[in-house]
């Protein structure tokens, strides 16, 4: 399992059974999106759950690596961590 696959998980209390809701549409996520690239070679930096989102693949290809959504990923994202946490 890949590092930021395994720190999204762990942050959430999922496992690799548990179903994971894409962030975006709420189907069910296939990847795990680095929101603000790692770079050449991957920085593990990028690696932290505030830069990390669960997506489905749909969503992936239509919005991951698109700069002009970042911004919207990013209010996605953190409405997502508030409403988790509560």
């Amino acid at each position: 399992m890949k590092n930021h696959t395994k720190v999204y998980l762990e942050h959430f209390g999922f496992d690799t059974e548990t179903f994971v809701p894409c962030e975006v549409c709420g189907a069910k996520a296939v990847d795990i999106h680095h929101i603000h690239r790692r770079g050449m070679g991957g920085s593990k930096s990028a690696d932290n759950i505030g830069n990390l989102m669960a997506v489905c693949r749909i969503c992936h290809i239509k919005y991951g690596d698109l700069k002009k959504y970042k911004d919207f990923l990013i209010e996605v994202h953190w409405d997502y961590l508030k409403k988790i946490r509560g």
